[in-house]
């Protein structure tokens, strides 16, 4: 296992996550724990809207939470009964987050998410109390999950204005099947320099499925080509897809999930697969994929003077 910084941070995370929302008992969760930390892996992701996750690693990591980078996520409702008990408030984040300590054993998280943005709390007001806990000691660094680009950025601006924690990483669907980050949210990052935490790597399981199993036209072509891919690598149709997030931008880390170690081990194994070049322009051409306005317009020639004058 390799590290890198986590977004423009000192602090070292794993080049794949571990996600924890298929965690459903101490049981079933401790030798997956501890097969990633074996491998070397430190990135343990959780979230207080995945059911029993926060109360089972609390006891799984027990005496060596600190050897971890534990982060968790708020935003979801955490009673279906009280009003305010889901968004990106102060009265939600206090209350979540000292949920999810309490949870989790410890009185620290290394990052704490939004969970998603939503259009109510105005993204200051989050930012601020973001701030507060880092500066109370109670997180370390902030990271937002599935929000549009312009309000990411409009955040780290605002943050670098006032002085105030910015998010140091970012947490989206990144995956063969579902490409729609390359259009705004990577750049985005890679400008800010965040971390990409990539969740659904293997599109729910969808890319680790053989072709027969597709739902579409579009999804069959993908894993035929990732199945041929694979087999000329002698890799599982599984890494060549983990591989494949990690080709694109040294920004992605993949987060993967896992039922059991030896799932995980397959994963794993994607850290030392380097995809050849043709490799990864033979998938991508299967995934029809395209950037769209503007980035399809605003191209090297746009500029050129016949052009212009021939609009």
């Amino acid at each position: 296992m390799r590290y890198r910084l986590f977004g423009p941070t000192g602090l070292r995370v794993s080049e794949l996550f571990l996600g924890t929302m298929r965690f459903t008992s101490v049981e079933q969760a401790l030798p997956i724990v501890d097969r990633y930390a074996d491998a070397g892996g430190n990135m343990i992701d959780t979230a207080d809207a995945y059911g029993p996750s926060e109360d089972i690693l609390g006891e799984v990591l027990t005496g060596r939470r600190d050897r971890f980078v534990l982060a968790s996520k708020y935003t979801l409702s955490r009673d279906k009964t009280d009003i305010n008990a889901t968004g990106n408030h102060r009265k939600n984040f206090r209350l979540a987050l000292e949920s999810s300590l309490r949870r989790l054993r410890t009185d620290y998280l290394d990052i704490y998410w939004v969970h998603y943005w939503e259009r109510h709390t105005p993204i200051d007001e989050t930012l601020h109390a973001l701030d507060d806990a880092v500066r109370a000691g109670k997180i370390l660094y902030a990271g937002i999950s599935d929000a549009p680009a312009w309000i990411v950025a409009r955040g780290n601006t605002l943050a670098e204005w006032r002085d105030w924690s910015a998010f140091a990483g970012l947490q989206v669907p990144y995956s063969l099947l579902q490409r729609d980050i390359e259009r705004e949210l990577l750049p985005m990052a890679e400008s800010f320099g965040m971390t990409v935490a990539a969740w659904a790597p293997l599109a729910h399981g969808k890319l680790a499925r053989p072709a027969d199993a597709a739902a579409d036209e579009r999804e069959r072509k993908v894993v035929s080509v990732l199945a041929d891919v694979a087999g000329k690598l002698d890799a599982t149709p599984a890494q060549v897809a983990l591989a494949w997030t990690r080709a694109r931008s040294r920004a992605v880390h993949p987060l993967v999930g896992a039922s059991s170690p030896e799932q995980l081990a397959d994963n794993l194994a994607a850290i030392e697969l380097a995809l050849p070049e043709d490799a990864v322009r033979r998938l991508e051409a299967a995934t029809d994929f395209t950037l769209g306005f503007p980035h399809d317009f605003i191209t090297p020639d746009l500029l050129d003077p016949a052009r212009i004058e021939g609009r």
